[in-house]
């Protein structure tokens, strides 16, 4: 049987894939005998390809049409397939042929104010730097992923511990690798895009600040062996989303103009020269 989930995103999926052939043959070339290209041949055959074997008009629209069609039909046969989570499909599938415990998170989740903060660099991307916008979307699509992982553990059993466990399992082998480059790079591309947009004498004293603090932090967790998991993870997270803020008002304030020094300069050897003719 057919469930309301699959039925939803499956008819999504139907929608865009119609609409993109639509759109594939309408905005295609309109030159010759046929109109809008019904009878072409070569247009639909572009379409149905997906632009292997012709044309397939204005590229963007049908590529976010395409796309949204993958979309709709796998989230609806991912659907039909966990029969929409019910609690009686559920039970069907225990050993005890009864719906295993389950409780409420019993921790808070932070994933929902980054995926904020997320949203928000691909708003601040779409006005200012294409880079900004591309780091927004890859932000967002990490944060959307390890909400919907987390979601999932808080629910798998009734106990919290083993929830929390299997989810660590489930994550680590990713998350630890993964986190450690992206908080690398983060670092890296986004302190460089601040020294830029400052002069040489103050890039000095941020680096040397921004250091000093790092080794402060870093002491402080040392000296501090039991310190709580989750306070670790709020200083992490609230720096890299300083680091990021920071970068991006940079790139959109532009590189420093360090070439004063080389105009003044150029105008003292114009004023020699004029004297010496």
């Amino acid at each position: 049987m057919l469930t309301p989930g699959f039925k939803l995103f499956f008819g999504f999926g139907a929608l865009a894939a119609v609409g993109a052939i639509i759109y594939g043959i309408a905005t295609g070339d309109p030159a010759g005998a046929d109109y809008l290209g019904v009878v072409d041949r070569d247009a639909w055959k572009g379409v149905i390809s997906l632009g292997w074997r012709g044309g397939v008009g204005e590229h963007t629209g049908f590529i976010v049409l395409v796309f949204a069609s993958l979309v709709g039909g796998g989230l609806g046969c991912m659907l039909v397939a966990f029969r929409d989570a019910d609690a009686e499909s559920v039970g069907e599938l225990a050993s005890t042929g009864e719906t295993p415990p389950s409780e409420a998170p019993a921790h808070p989740s932070y994933w929902p104010p980054l995926l904020a903060f997320a949203a928000a660099v691909v708003v601040i991307g779409l006005v200012t730097h294409a880079a900004i916008f591309v780091i927004g979307l890859i932000l967002a699509g990490v944060v959307a992923f390890e909400w919907m992982v987390t979601a999932w553990a808080d629910r798998a059993t009734g106990d919290a511990e083993a929830n929390r466990a299997l989810r660590d399992r489930l994550m680590y082998p990713i998350e630890i690798p993964v986190l450690g480059a992206a908080g690398v790079a983060i670092l890296v591309v986004g302190g460089s895009r601040v020294l830029l947009a400052v002069s040489e004498f103050s890039a000095v004293w941020i680096a040397a600040g921004v250091s000093a603090v790092i080794l402060l932090v870093a002491m402080l967790f040392a000296a501090r062996p039991h310190i709580a998991k989750s306070v670790i993870t709020t200083v992490l997270a609230f720096a890299a989303v300083a680091v990021v803020a920071a970068g991006i008002v940079a790139t959109a304030a532009g590189s420093y103009d360090h070439g004063h020094a080389g105009d003044h300069g150029t105008d003292d050897a114009t004023e020699v020269h004029e004297g010496e003719e």
